[in-house]
């Protein structure tokens, strides 16, 4: 969840913060290098598997020549190239 803060005020919770968005949004989608050695970035995460789903589905459309992979926490779901 993203809280906007208001004016003059500063955010309960950014984007980055790592400590519970684990928790909290446990699907992550990875795109991976061009080799396909490691992760280089995660492009998304979210919480329920439908919504990582159609990240997942739109993301494998934009980057066609790259691997991606969907997982739950340490799981993997899917994977592309």
């Amino acid at each position: 969840m993203i809280q906007i803060a208001e004016r003059g005020s500063k955010p309960k919770r950014s984007i980055n913060d790592d400590a519970n968005v684990s928790d909290d949004l446990p699907y992550v989608i990875e795109l991976w290098s061009k080799g396909g050695s490691k992760p280089l970035r995660v492009i998304a995460r979210a919480h329920n598997a439908a919504l990582a789903r159609a990240i997942f589905k739109a993301a494998a459309a934009e980057h066609h020549e790259r691997k991606l992979t969907l997982r739950r926490n340490d799981r993997m779901l899917a994977t592309t190239g």
